[in-house]
């Protein structure tokens, strides 16, 4: 397994598990964690929301039977989406990671990244909140999740800590991150910059882009590998590049996120084990420059 080191200051796996769908799986906790650790996955990112704190519990009672690897695996969560609204106050964050504690079993998660942004969010807020939970040692190392630069410039007005992730949603389709940035002088759709820079951005300040629903078409708009009525150029070119690596098209997929040099950490959210192997064999390919390029332009991309 590839590894990378998010932030600048925590080694782990190029592949991270997300924890999202983790009560839909049809096969054990113990089997698909265990399996996913086997893989070399280390990194397991949740969220407060997600299945109404249920996937969290879940991965408790797997880590309350599995103590000694406490150490040896990095856990991930958000906070700050609330039912009708988005909240950074320092009482919602506090009591949210209290939350999450309690349903992982763990005394400290080691990231916790803040969900959406809040556009009433008053960064000292933030700022108290992040201290305490630092101070007390509940929370290891801050991010964010689905922030643009401006908001993340805004934050560090009254946060000290480093911001060490910004989740963004990336895949073959739906890659505005790098599109923009290929169409810059352009007057075509194209060059419209949707996120200010973010790629950009994160690489400059050592933030890693976590890349959620690697796999879909859109915003949850359903997977693209095998989806041949909508993608039929795309998986034509993925079929052609699994032949070339000697492996199948979701890993070419997941090779395609990798190889950027920006050091993209893959969330994957598959609670199937077969796939799961499929996408963490993508972490040991390296597509050549001509192949990485040949994929994009199939998703119905143009270069300039």
């Amino acid at each position: 397994m590839k590894r990378i080191m998010v932030g600048g200051r925590i080694p782990s796996s190029a592949v991270a598990m997300g924890c999202m769908r983790l009560t839909d799986a049809k096969v054990s906790a113990d089997a698909l964690i265990s399996g996913a650790m086997e893989l070399g996955i280390d990194y397991f990112d949740h969220a407060d929301i997600y299945g109404g704190g249920r996937c969290e519990e879940v991965f408790g009672e797997w880590l309350a039977s599995h103590r000694e690897l406490r150490d040896k695996i990095t856990i991930q969560t958000k906070c700050g989406i609330r039912r009708g609204c988005y909240d950074f106050s320092k009482e919602h964050i506090i009591s949210a990671v209290e939350g999450s504690l309690k349903r992982l079993r763990t005394d400290y998660v080691d990231a916790l990244l803040l969900h959406r942004p809040d556009t009433l969010m008053e960064p000292e807020e933030v700022a108290e909140a992040f201290n305490k939970l630092e101070s007390e040692g509940k929370v290891k190392y801050f991010g964010v999740s689905n922030h643009n630069p401006m908001q993340i410039e805004l934050l560090k007005t009254a946060v000290k800590q480093p911001i060490i992730a910004d989740q963004l949603q990336f895949s073959i389709p739906e890659s505005g991150l790098v599109t923009s940035g290929l169409n810059v002088n352009m007057k075509n759709d194209e060059s419209v910059m949707h996120d200010g820079g973010a790629l950009e951005y994160m690489r400059v300040k050592g933030i890693t882009i976590q890349a959620w629903s690697p796999f879909q078409g859109g915003f949850f708009g359903g997977p693209f590998v095998g989806d041949r009525e909508r993608y039929p150029v795309l998986n034509d070119k993925l079929g052609e590049m699994a032949e070339k690596y000697s492996v199948t098209p979701t890993a070419i997929a997941s090779a395609w996120i990798l190889r950027h040099p920006a050091k993209i950490q893959l969330i994957s959210g598959s609670v199937s084990p077969g796939r799961q192997k499929e996408i963490a064999k993508g972490a040991d390919i390296e597509l050549s420059r001509e192949d990485w390029y040949e994929i994009y332009l199939a998703a119905g991309f143009r270069l300039p």
